[in-house]
C-alpha cells in the first residue's frame, strides 16, 4: 500500500488531456502495467474502452479468468464518476501452459484486458480510478498491483494512438460459435458444423470457462469427419452434467490458422447427424470381409475350410459355422469394449492397441506356436484345434470352432484392411452402444466367407471331397503358425530388446516340451503323468512371461527416414519441402508389407531423392501419444497412415492403406 500511495502522489498512474493516452508505466523487471484508452476524448452520452496493458518479461506469465490447475486470474476493478457504467472484462483467448504435470491457462509476452465504459445521456466527461491485481510466475510466483486515475474530456471521440492495440486484442477475442455442441456423459464433446471437416480442422482443444469442469492436463483426443468433430475430454468431479459445459474451443487448420469460438455445449447423447451410420456399418462390413485376405487371417480361414470339406452333414456344418461366428463376434465386441474402457481411463488406445504390450505379444506368439504343434500332430485338443475332422460333431468340436473364431480376431488385429480406418474412427466417436454395433458388423464381415460356405449349397459343392489331402494340408498350415510366431518374436525384440527375446524363446521350448508330454501320453494309461509334465512346463512358461521386460528398445532406423514428430513436419512444410509421412508399427503386418513392396522400392527411393522428398517415419509400436493424436487429427485410430504433402501444399493427400510402388510414384510425380 505504501508503494501504491507513493505512485499516486507522484502522479505516475494518471493521464489526462495533456498526456498521451497511455499512462506512465507501473512495475519492474517482471512485468510492466499501463492504462490505455481507445479514444482521446469521449462523445457526451457515448462510450470508451479502457484497458490494462501488461507487458511481461521473457519466461514470465500471468493467468486467464480460469487459471487452470494453479494460479490466480487477473483482477480488475473500476471506480467511475457519476453517470458512467463499466462493462465486464473482455478476455482474449488464452494459451495453454504446462508447469510440470500441471496445465494452466494464461498469457505470455503482452496482453490487453479492456472494459467498455458507457456514459448516460447528458454526461459529458469521464473520470475515475482503475485498479488491477495480477500474479506473475516463472520459477516462482509474485503478486503485483497498480492503480491509475484517469480523465477523458468531452470531444469528438477520435481514435487514440493506442487504438491499434485494441484492434489487435479484438482479433484474439473468441467469437460466438455458429455450431451446435453436445457434451456426453463420458466426456465426449460433439460439435456439428458444415465448415468442419478433415481439411479445415487438424487440431482442437477446449478450455472451460470455470475451473473444476475437466481434467486440464488430460489428452483431448480429436476425431474429425465431414460436418462435425468430436473431442474426448476427461470430466472432473466438479462437473455438473445437467448444467452443460461452456468455454473456448480453439481449432487449427492445415495452414496453421487458428479459429477461437465461445462454445456452449448442452448435456446429452451424440447427435444423430454426427455420423452416417449406414456408411459406417457398410465400411465396417467391407473392412472385416477384406480382412480375410490379410496374411494374418488367411491361414485360420484355410483351417476352417479344411474342416468344412470333411464331409459333414449340412446341418452340422451350419452349426459349426455359427459357433465360429459367435467366437468372432464375441471377440470383436470384447476388443471394442476394451477400447472404450481404455479411452474412458484416458489412454490413447486405437486398433491393435493390445500389441503395444510385450506381454500380450509374447502370449500370442506362444498361442500360435501351440496351434502349430497341434496342427503338426504333436498333441490333440478336441480332435484338432480348428475343429477339423469327425470330432466336429462333438461338443468339444463346437468349442474348437468358437475359439478358432476368437483366434482369427486376435491374429487379425495387427492387420488393417481398406475401409477399416474410417469405420473404427467413426465407431469410436459414436455413443458406446453404436461403437459395439460397428465392431460386431466388422466381425460379421470377417465371418461371412465361412458362413457363406455353410449356408449356400452351391458354394459347398465346389469344395473338394475328403481325403488324405486334408491331413497333408492341415500339417502344412502349421508352418504359417510357426512363421507368425517368429514374426511376433521379432516384434518382442523391437519392444523389449534381447531380454524379452530370451524369455519368449524359453517359453517356446517349454511349450514344446508340454505338447510332447501330452502327445505321448494321450493314448495310454499315463495321461495323468503327461498332464503333470505339461503343467510344470506351462507354469515355468508363465513364470518366464512375468519376467518379460517392459522397457522399449530403440527400433533400427530405416535408410533415408527421419523420425516423425509434428514439429519436424511443420518445419519441413514451412521450408516448402515435399514430405512423405509413414506412420507404422512393428506389429502391423500391412505396414511391413507396404514398406517392403512400395516404400522400400528402388524406384520410389530414387524418386524421393530426385524430388528432395523428406521421408518421415513414425513408430507407433508402443502407441506414442503424439502419433496417436496425429492419427486422430486425420480420422484414424490405427496404422498404417500414409500422407503426402506437396511443396507449399496447404493440405496432405491421404494414400491407400494397401500401398504399391506405382501409387507412390504417381503422387510424387503429380504433386512435386
Amino acid at each position: 500500500m505504501t508503494r501504491l500511495l507513493i505512485l499516486l502522489l507522484l502522479g505516475l498512474g494518471h493521464f489526462g488531456p495533456a498526456a498521451a493516452y497511455e499512462s506512465a508505466p507501473v512495475g519492474g523487471k517482471r512485468s510492466t502495467a499501463t492504462l490505455i484508452a481507445d479514444v482521446d476524448s469521449i462523445v457526451p452520452g457515448g462510450h470508451a474502452r479502457l484497458a490494462l496493458r501488461l507487458r511481461l518479461a521473457d519466461g514470465w506469465h500471468t493467468y486467464w479468468r480460469n487459471p487452470g490447475e494453479a494460479g490466480v486470474p487477473v483482477e480488475l476493478s473500476v471506480t467511475l464518476s457519476p453517470g458512467a457504467v463499466a462493462g465486464p472484462v473482455e478476455w482474449p483467448t488464452p494459451g495453454r501452459m504446462s508447469e510440470g504435470a500441471i496445465t494452466t491457462y494464461g498469457f505470455l509476452g503482452e496482453v490487453v484486458l479492456p472494459v467498455t465504459v458507457t456514459l448516460a445521456p447528458g454526461v459529458e466527461s469521464l473520470s475515475g480510478e482503475f485498479r488491477a491485481n495480477w500474479l506473475v510466475c516463472k520459477d516462482i510466483c509474485i503478486p503485483e498491483e497498480a492503480s491509475f486515475s484517469f480523465t477523458l474530456p468531452a470531444g469528438s471521440g477520435a481514435p487514440s494512438a493506442q487504438a491499434s492495440l485494441f484492434q489487435a486484442h479484438d482479433r484474439a477475442v473468441p467469437r460466438a460459435s455458429p455450431w451446435i455442441a453436445t457434451i456426453a456423459g463420458d466426456g465426449t464433446l460433439f460439435v456439428q458444423g458444415q465448415e468442419l471437416n478433415p481439411a479445415t480442422v487438424t487440431s482442437a482443444w477446449f478450455i472451460p470457462d470455470a475451473p473444476g469442469q475437466i481434467v486440464d492436463n488430460a489428452a483431448q483426443l480429436l476425431s474429425v469427419r465431414e460436418a462435425g468433430l468430436t473431442l474426448g475430454l476427461r470430466l472432473a468431479n466438479g462437473f455438473a452434467p445437467d448444467a452443460g459445459l461452456r468455454g473456448v474451443l480453439s481449432l487449427r487448420d492445415r495452414g496453421g490458422s487458428q479459429t477461437n469460438v465461445v462454445l456452449t455445449a448442452a448435456s446429452g447423447p451424440a447427435p444423430a447427424q454426427m455420423f452416417s451410420l449406414t456408411r459406417t456399418l457398410a465400411f465396417a462390413f467391407l473392412g472385416g470381409l477384406i480382412l480375410n485376405l490379410m496374411p494374418c487371417v488367411f491361414p485360420i480361414l484355410a483351417m476352417k475350410a479344411v474342416g468344412f470339406a470333411s464331409g459333414l452333414a449340412r446341418g452340422t456344418a451350419r452349426a459349426h459355422a455359427l459357433s465360429y461366428t459367435c467366437g468372432v463376434l464375441a471377440t470383436f465386441a470384447g476388443v471394442g469394449l476394451a477400447l472404450l474402457a481404455a479411452r474412458e481411463a484416458g489412454l490413447a488406445a486405437g486398433w491393435g492397441f493390445q500389441f503395444a504390450s510385450p506381454v500380450f505379444v509374447t502370449a500370442m506368439a506362444w498361442l500360435l506356436f501351440a496351434v502349430g504343434l497341434n496342427l503338426s500332430g504333436i498333441f490333440r485338443v478336441g480332435g484338432g484345434f480348428a475343429g477339423a475332422g469327425g470330432s466336429l460333431a462333438s461338443q468339444g468340436g463346437h468349442w474348437g470352432s468358437f475359439f478358432t473364431g476368437a483366434l482369427a480376431v486376435l491374429v487379425a488385429t495387427p492387420c488393417t484392411a481398406p475401409f477399416m480406418g474410417v469405420a473404427i474412427a467413426s465407431g469410436l466417436a459414436a455413443p458406446p452402444p453404436v461403437t459395439v454395433v460397428v465392431f460386431l458388423v466388422m466381425g460379421l464381415g470377417l465371418a461371412a466367407p465361412y458362413l457363406a460356405l455353410s449356408v449356400i449349397p452351391a458354394l459347398g459343392r465346389i469344395m473338394p471331397r475328403p481325403g488324405r489331402w486334408m491331413d497333408i494340408l492341415r500339417q502344412f498350415l502349421a508352418f504359417p503358425m510357426y512363421g507368425a510366431s517368429v514374426w511376433l518374436l521379432w516384434v518382442v525384440s523391437q519392444e523389449t530388446g534381447p531380454e524379452g527375446v530370451l524369455g519368449t524363446a524359453i517359453g517356446f521350448v517349454l511349450l514344446g516340451f508340454a505338447a510332447w508330454c501330452l502327445g505321448i501320453t494321450q493314448d495310454s494309461e499315463r495321461r495323468r503323468l503327461g498332464w503333470a509334465g505339461a503343467g510344470v512346463a506351462a507354469s515355468l512358461a508363465l513364470w518366464a512371461l512375468s519376467g518379460i521386460g517392459a522397457v522399449p528398445a530403440t527400433s533400427p532406423a530405416e535408410r533415408g527416414a527421419e523420425a516423425f514428430s509434428p514439429a519436424r513436419l511443420a518445419a519441413l512444410r514451412a521450408e516448402g519441402r515435399p514430405v512423405f509421412v509413414n506412420l507404422t508399427a512393428a506389429w502391423c503386418v500391412t505396414c511391413l508389407v507396404n514398406e517392403r513392396v512400395a516404400i522400400g522400392n528402388d524406384a520410389v527411393r530414387l524418386a524421393f531423392a530426385s524430388k528432395q522428398v523428406a521421408y518421415l517415419k513414425g513408430d507407433w509400436t508402443r502407441q506414442d501419444p503424439a502419433i496417436t493424436g496425429f492419427l486422430r487429427e486425420h480420422g484414424r485410430d490405427g496404422v498404417p497412415l500414409y500422407l503426402y504433402y506437396g511443396p507449399h501444399a496447404a493440405t496432405a493427400e491421404v494414400l491407400p492403406q494397401i500401398l504399391t510402388a506405382a501409387t507412390v510414384l504417381d503422387i510424387v510425380g503429380r504433386r512435386s
